[in-house]
């Protein structure tokens, strides 16, 4: 059996998907990109405030489902160049103290509506 989790903080899914699926003890939550909730609107400055603003929006869904950063196992991180790699690292890093979580980065041709990162985990509840 699966359970939706939606935060009201987070950007709403830009298609037919959920912001988050708890499934037994496994929360996936879906890619986020750089949209703040509270404005509505893509942030388009440096890298390193996309990666925050998407970093915030996954903190988001956790929180709504009762866990922090220290219950993701992995994350996956999409970017439209590998040139950002290090300055996209740089402020992800920051959000896991110890026992940082497995993770890819992939360099893709294209991201939704454009930004430039897109990072999904999956988290656990134990």
């Amino acid at each position: 059996m699966k359970e939706i989790i939606n935060s009201s903080k987070a950007p709403a899914p830009i298609g037919p998907y959920s912001q988050a699926v708890k499934a037994g003890n496994t929360l996936y939550v879906s890619g986020q990109i750089p949209i703040d909730q509270s404005t509505g609107k893509l942030i388009e400055g440096t890298i390193e405030e996309e990666t925050d603003q998407v970093m915030k929006n996954l903190q988001f869904i956790l929180e709504e489902a009762g866990l922090s950063f220290e219950h993701v196992l992995k994350c996956s991180i999409f970017v439209s160049s590998m040139n950002d790699f290090a300055r996209i690292n740089e402020i992800y890093g920051k959000y896991f103290n110890d026992n940082p979580p497995a993770r890819e980065t992939v360099e893709v041709s294209g991201l939704p509506k454009g930004v430039n990162v897109e990072i999904s985990c999956i988290a656990t509840f134990q």
